[in-house]
């Protein structure tokens, strides 16, 4: 009697793998080797019952049963009749044991990258990523004890590492507050959606999800909808935060944002402000939002996405399929910021500090006007 192992017969192309399954129709129901058909053993030798189906079959049968035994009498059934058969050896048991060591292999493999990706956050990007976020955390004192944060992701390359630089800060820094990693999902398609589930898994971030119909909603506005849809996720992701009794969300705007912000102030809106690393809700009493990545380049977030192969949404949104960023042809102003602000990286390696720093530097005495507490100040009024 020929047989064969349940590795050698996987090995076997997909359309010369003739499986017969003679276990009872209910276990057969219950679950299976991908592409067998059943055929109940005893029916087939008592009865010759589905002896045709077998007959029909081009090329060497393949008779599974759960251990191997009752295989082992159809084969020879068969082989009494003349038909070309071969015994699957441990039967479908040998399947679910191999299938459980794959299973483990692969949970062992991706906890393996999982430990690599950290290592490389504590390690290789210490100076330019691990010190630049704690330094943020603690210069603008972003985090107090008792605090429940909504780590919010989006499922791009900022969002992902924010919420992995916050586990790591509360398993060997802090451990004085909580985390929940929110996920809002407004109505990706199942393409990106299934990238942010997967890259969670790959980074060990647990999600808590919960689904709106935002992209649906803005699609009949012709006029600015990313505003509009940045304002509504906005409100949809403090509503939840509150609800699930967080103080506090965050986000992954980083360095490149900040300047790009102030820039964008200067040269569109004729003002001068910038994106703070912290401010509190107006419209959700108790809340407060805060930016734990403030002080870390995008050069950097890209250097760690690219060194652990890791492979992000960058722009998930209809209303985006076109921008620059995702490599279509339309550019925002924000694209516009990135691109004047790689020409000042050309040309000196100190100008994109000098735009953060004035942020910080700002001399009352020098300015025409100003706002505080929204009241507009004017130097003529204090001038002699």
């Amino acid at each position: 009697m020929q047989s064969i192992t349940i590795q050698e017969l996987l090995q076997i192309p997909q359309e010369e793998r003739h499986i017969f399954d003679v276990r009872s129709e209910a276990d057969y129901t219950r679950g299976t080797i991908p592409g067998a058909v059943w055929v109940e053993g005893d029916a087939l030798m008592e009865e010759e019952a589905h002896l045709d189906t077998i007959e029909q079959c081009t090329g060497t049968r393949y008779i599974l049963c759960h251990t191997g035994e009752k295989s082992a009498e159809v084969v020879d059934f068969l082989e009494q009749k003349g038909i070309d058969s071969v015994n699957v050896e441990g039967g479908y048991r040998s399947f679910l044991r191999m299938s459980l060591q794959q299973v483990v292999a692969e949970e062992d493999a991706m906890l393996e990258r999982q430990k690599d990706i950290e290592r490389s956050i504590i390690k290789k990007f210490r100076k330019p990523i691990w010190r630049k976020f704690t330094k943020g955390i603690n210069e603008y004192d972003l985090i107090q004890d008792g605090d429940h944060i909504a780590v919010c992701i989006s499922g791009g390359k900022d969002s992902m590492l924010m919420a992995k630089l916050l586990q790591e800060l509360k398993r060997h820094g802090k451990n004085n507050f909580e985390l929940t990693f929110l996920v809002m999902n407004p109505g990706y398609n199942e393409e990106n959606w299934q990238i942010i589930q997967n890259n969670a898994k790959i980074l060990g971030i647990p999600l808590t999800v919960f689904n709106t119909e935002i992209f649906d909603v803005v699609a009949t506005i012709e006029e600015n909808p990313c505003y509009l849809c940045a304002r509504m996720r906005r409100g949809y992701l403090y509503n939840q935060a509150k609800q699930l009794g967080c103080n506090k969300i965050a986000l992954g705007h980083h360095f490149d944002d900040v300047i790009e912000t102030t820039l964008m102030g200067m040269l569109y809106s004729g003002k001068f402000e910038t994106m703070l690393p912290k401010l509190h809700s107006q419209n959700f009493e108790g809340m407060e939002l805060i930016r734990p990545m403030y002080l870390v380049k995008e050069e950097d977030i890209k250097a760690w996405r690219d060194y652990n192969d890791l492979h992000f949404i960058q722009c998930a949104c209809r209303f985006t399929e076109m921008c620059s960023s995702c490599g279509g042809e339309k550019k925002s102003k924000r694209d516009e910021m990135k691109g004047l602000i790689r020409q000042f990286r050309a040309t000196s390696d100190i100008i994109e500090t000098n735009i953060f720093n004035s942020t910080k530097n700002v001399n009352l005495d020098m300015l025409i006007g100003y706002k505080k507490d929204g009241v507009k100040h004017h130097f003529l009024d204090t001038y002699k």
